[in-house]
């Protein structure tokens, strides 16, 4: 009988070394994967950064068929200003399609001085009013061109 017991102590010992083994080659192919997986991610605090070249000034300040390369904008007085004030903050594309009456205009400023922390334009703020209203004007905008020639047809049930 203590033999029969201690052949079934010596057997348990065993299956419980087999699992204990077993569990421990799982753990190091999970470790391993995951070594391999993450080994790539960025895991510090630290943003990638990109090596950006800056044009010189020349290119920066470059106008071809009367646009400004830089920016889109169209190469006329107020246009520095325009560039010097607006392009702070956001995209000059933000500015070229808004096109607004100068009523518009002087309120949009008036709401991004309350609200987002435009800076006061002094008598910048009429020279930009001018050369937004003069070259961005406000389209109008209308239906659509009536349909002509249009074959119409009939839906059947």
């Amino acid at each position: 009988m203590k033999k029969q017991n201690h052949d079934k102590v010596k057997h348990n010992v065993k299956g419980l070394f087999r699992k204990i083994w077993l569990v421990g080659v799982i753990l190091a192919i999970v470790v391993a994967a995951l070594i391999y997986f993450v080994k790539d991610l960025n895991l510090s605090n630290e943003p990638e950064t990109e090596i950006v070249e800056i044009p010189d000034e020349d290119d920066f300040n470059r106008i071809e068929n009367g646009i400004h390369v830089s920016t889109g904008f169209i190469d006329a007085p107020g246009m520095t200003e325009t560039v010097q004030n607006c392009t702070n903050c956001h995209s000059s594309k933000l500015v070229i399609q808004n096109r607004m009456s100068e009523e518009r205009w002087k309120s949009t400023i008036k709401w991004m001085q309350k609200t987002q922390n435009l800076w006061d334009l002094g008598e910048n703020e009429a020279t930009i009013i001018n050369y937004l209203v003069t070259n961005y004007p406000p389209k109008k905008v209308g239906r659509r061109v009536v349909l002509s020639n249009v074959e119409w047809y009939k839906l059947e049930e």
